[in-house]
């Protein structure tokens, strides 16, 4: 049940990597400790600095009426997580989504490597594989093993902005419309509308990212690097590449939002009714919502792939018989390709890969949410009990 008609959480969903064993190790080996130097500095001193500052008398009020009904409750009662204090902004969930976005991405980057490869509907011979494992290795093994992180820092520079966008309109859009539909109480149909509303802004952000990332992680990739593969994409194709899937992205994450949200939400009821900050129920339910969101959005999903890698050999093979296509564009002309090219059974390539990428994933993302979101509101309830004792004082 929520509390005070607040709001909780977020979410997830991406792809690409290539050419010299050599110049991809050492390129992914750069982008791996230029993250880690990054979040390590963030993750030290997170909780602290996104705890808003609490003055001015009308907060000092709000902090009287919170605390005596902490007081209530018992000097040792649990902050509510779920209703943050008053003092709270949207930098509370902006930040706290931030953060779980990027681990969430970064965590299971080589599976989504291997869902991207394995997705081509014309791989070369040498990227065929059995399995999510038998690709991994053979990775590893051929092309080194940093081959499977090439792109992770375009993922990362992404994912931050991407998230903190989705979460805090998720968030306000969420509490809105929970008190216009459904005052006072949980409404599956708001989770999916506000979900719906903040993948618009997130693909927004994040469509670009993709681009570079799916490109980056594609067998034999030609680009050097982030910039180059930017700066190749802008001038061969323009500016309108890096949204070329745009429409097809949004196609798959509008549905993919709305039943992975409106089942994280019914789960939660089933598995964590009170709305307790209890990590297992958060992996469980994060992990059910995004297997299920992603399977069934796997079509869609392969389609978007097509779109963003413009891979030779199935421009090649679908120019045979289309003639003057030079590119794919647009969500049919995708759809009519893989059709095409791999029968009813290309729109499901890559799906094991999909699914055990989009589990572990989405249970990171939510686990890493609540507990910032946790710490953030019990390092607010604190600091709320020091400022009520001295202004007693």
């Amino acid at each position: 049940m929520e509390t005070d008609g607040f709001v909780r959480k977020r979410r997830m969903t991406a792809e690409t990597a290539g050419g010299d064993a050599g110049v991809a190790g050492a390129s992914a080996g750069a982008e791996v400790r230029w993250l880690g130097g990054r979040f390590w500095g963030v993750s030290e001193s997170i909780v602290s600095s996104l705890t808003p500052r609490i003055g001015g008398e009308s907060q000092l009020q709000s902090v009287d009426v919170v605390c005596e009904a902490q007081e209530a409750q018992g000097e040792d009662s649990e902050p509510d997580y779920e209703g943050l204090p008053q003092g709270a902004s949207t930098s509370t969930h902006m930040l706290a989504g931030a953060v779980a976005g990027i681990m969430e991405h970064c965590l299971m980057f080589p599976i989504d490597c291997v869902k991207t490869r394995m997705q081509s509907l014309q791989p070369d011979p040498a990227a065929r594989y059995k399995n999510v494992m038998d690709a991994l290795r053979r990775i590893v093994a051929t092309e080194g093993v940093w081959r499977p992180l090439r792109g992770l820092n375009a993922t990362a520079i992404g994912a931050g902005p991407a998230h903190a966008l989705y979460f805090a309109s998720y968030e306000k859009l969420k509490k809105t419309l929970s008190d216009t539909i459904h005052p006072g109480a949980n409404s599956h149909l708001a989770n999916g509308a506000a979900g719906c509303v903040a993948t618009l802004l997130h693909d927004a952000a994040m469509n670009p990212a993709e681009v570079v990332k799916q490109r980056m992680q594609m067998f034999k990739s030609p680009y050097r690097g982030v910039l180059d593969c930017v700066g190749a994409v802008w001038q061969r194709e323009g500016p309108a590449a890096f949204y070329r899937s745009y429409t097809t992205q949004l196609t798959m994450n509008v549905p993919f939002q709305v039943l992975h949200f409106m089942t994280y939400e019914y789960l939660q009821e089933l598995l964590n009714p009170h709305r307790l900050y209890n990590p297992s129920s958060h992996m469980v339910s994060g992990a059910l919502a995004g297997a299920i969101a992603a399977a069934a959005t796997t079509p869609l999903d392969v389609c978007k792939t097509l779109l963003n890698t413009q891979e030779s050999h199935t421009l090649s093979s679908a120019g045979q018989s289309q003639g003057a296509h030079r590119q794919i564009s647009g969500l049919v002309h995708a759809f009519r390709t893989v059709y095409r090219l791999g029968g009813l059974q290309g729109f499901f390539k890559g799906v094991q890969a999909r699914v055990i990428y989009q589990m572990p994933s989405t249970a990171i993302s939510w686990s890493v949410y609540e507990f910032f979101k946790y710490g953030l509101t019990k390092h607010q309830h604190n600091n709320m009990r020091i400022q009520h004792i001295k202004a007693e004082v």
